[in-house]
């Protein structure tokens, strides 16, 4: 008899007749002869709204109470999918995050799982119960509720099936898999049957929206095979696991994209040292990431600081940085919020020349300016227009198909 773990995303949950369709599809796993926990998010565009709702009452609501009011999103679905198991003859019963043992630090919005606790779980399973938990959520050490981030459903599943040793995690979500470019900008984009840990990460920090980052960082750390699948069809899907095809190291695997970066530059910064660490060190304290970092040679014994950060962070990481301007003695800090960032992904770029070249080449070539550029041994990102992006990813697409389709199908 298989452990398994399900997630379920909010597409596959948008209204009563997809939460009984859900339903319907854990039945059938249960069937199979399986132990069943599943993991779900809110349901549509329940958690949008609940935002929305929380601005019109309060101009800058309060980050306890927004955790508070947006965990209410999943345990509207956990209630409701056990409630339609229960309506198929199947015991069923919905757990919210704290009932489920999930203990997190307290970083409201974007709290980190510390321990997870599955003796409830563990519980209702020898009942024969199929266990409902609500994602993207947790409890610190004041019992106070936290949430995960967006995305957080992904961790809180990856972090279960971890805890509970299940035999396999599945995402079931409004996509057939990983592809390896957007299929909404690409539409001929090839699915991946697998992708590494590594190649997946390094997608899913790009941009790629299908799953999310630290739920990909936990499945490498415990070696949790994931796979992602649709919950509307049978499409086998996308296994994201340890790789293990040697031969697809030298391939590129696809191309990921995020519109939504933001750029700030201090300019005239005086060049000595600790200049960096005192600009980065107070976004850290704010738990603003920051992602691209340049910093110009100096001329004239002053250099410009360029950052980029998620573009709904711009308004609070200027709020931190416009007093250091005075205090480091900089000119000024300027910014730019309608940028976004393109990336090609590929293990085969640790030792082969060339992608670079043939990258800056094909941008060139459709007339787009690379801002910024950063890379890692399986990524090079470039920073350019927002407008310019869906371009980007197309042509970017189209120059590397001929690699990108021998990776698709190892």
């Amino acid at each position: 008899m298989a452990l398994v773990v399900q997630k379920y995303g909010g597409s596959s949950l948008a209204n009563s007749e997809r939460i009984r369709l859900v339903a319907q599809r854990i039945a059938k796993t249960k069937d199979s002869g399986n132990q069943l926990v599943v993991v779900v998010s809110a349901m549509g565009d329940t958690t949008d709204e609940l935002i929305k709702l929380a601005s019109q009452v309060a101009k800058q609501p309060g980050e306890r109470e927004m955790d508070v009011l947006l965990s209410t999103g999943e345990l509207i679905s956990s209630t409701l999918l056990a409630m339609s198991l229960e309506s198929l003859g199947y015991k069923a019963i919905s757990l919210s995050g704290a009932q489920a043992g999930i203990k997190t630090d307290s970083t409201h919005n974007k709290a980190r799982i510390i321990s997870v606790s599955v003796k409830r779980i563990l519980e209702e399973i020898e009942k024969n119960n199929i266990v409902i938990v609500a994602g993207f959520q947790g409890i610190n050490q004041q019992l106070d509720t936290t949430t995960l981030g967006r995305g957080g459903s992904d961790t809180t599943a990856v972090a279960l099936s971890a805890s509970l040793k299940a035999d396999m995690c599945q995402i079931f979500t409004d996509v057939e898999g990983v592809y390896a470019a957007d299929p909404r900008i690409v539409p001929g984009a090839a699915k991946l049957d697998e992708i590494g840990y590594d190649e997946m990460l390094e997608m899913a920090n790009s941009g790629a929206k299908v799953m999310h980052p630290r739920a990909v960082e936990l499945g490498e750390m415990y070696n949790i095979p994931i796979l992602v699948a649709s919950s509307f069809s049978n499409v086998s899907g996308t296994i994201i696991r340890e790789e293990i095809a040697m031969e697809v190291r030298n391939k590129v695997r696809g191309i990921a994209h995020d519109a939504n970066v933001a750029r700030i530059t201090v300019l005239g910064v005086p060049n000595r040292p600790g200049i960096a660490s005192a600009i980065l060190a107070p976004l850290a304290e704010a738990n603003v990431s920051v992602d691209t970092i340049v910093q110009n040679i100096s001329v004239g014994n002053t250099t410009d600081f360029t950052f980029t950060v998620d573009r709904s962070a711009l308004a609070k990481a200027k709020s931190i940085v416009d007093p250091l301007v005075e205090t480091l003695g900089a000119r000024e800090c300027a910014t730019d919020s309608t940028l976004a960032k393109v990336s090609i992904v590929g293990t085969g770029m640790q030792n082969s020349p060339g992608y670079a070249a043939m990258m800056f080449r094909t941008l060139s070539e459709q007339g787009i300016n690379i801002q910024l550029i950063s890379t890692s041994e399986i990524r090079i990102t470039c920073i350019i227009a927002e407008r310019d992006v869906n371009i980007a990813v197309r042509a970017l697409y189209e120059s590397f198909e001929a690699e990108i389709a021998k990776a698709a199908r190892p």
